[in-house]
């Protein structure tokens, strides 16, 4: 009883392990993750007089366009049929700008001027 106790424990931990490193694996080499084929985001850093920046992809899909603060809160979303966004609500600042085309999401650092 007390080897297949042990051998039991043993599977166990096993598979626990494994699972582990399946998911260090994946947080290390974030490149197994799919991206969006041929994103582009210009000009960057964009200047406050012309707030307008393009956002192009190999597919050209339409895109849902989320940027947040640095402290993480969202401060505009849209959904983007063309390859033009007007920010002129943002103020100057650095922001993250999270792309989502065809259930595939990217994320950006975007600096307004």
């Amino acid at each position: 009883m007390k080897n297949i106790y042990s051998l039991f424990l043993f599977a166990v931990l096993a598979c626990f392990t494994i699972q582990n490193l399946d998911a260090q694996n994946l947080a290390k080499n974030p490149s197994t993750q799919p991206n969006i084929e041929g994103l582009a985001i210009y000009p960057n850093p964009v200047n406050s007089q012309r707030p307008i920046i393009n956002i192009t992809s190999k597919r050209s899909l339409i895109k849902q366009i989320e940027i947040f603060d640095v402290l993480g809160k969202q401060v505009f979303a849209t959904v983007l049929s063309g390859r033009e966004l007007n920010i002129s609500n943002l103020r100057k600042g650095v922001y993250i700008l999270k792309i989502t085309e065809n259930n595939i999401s990217e994320s950006r650092k975007l600096v307004i001027r």
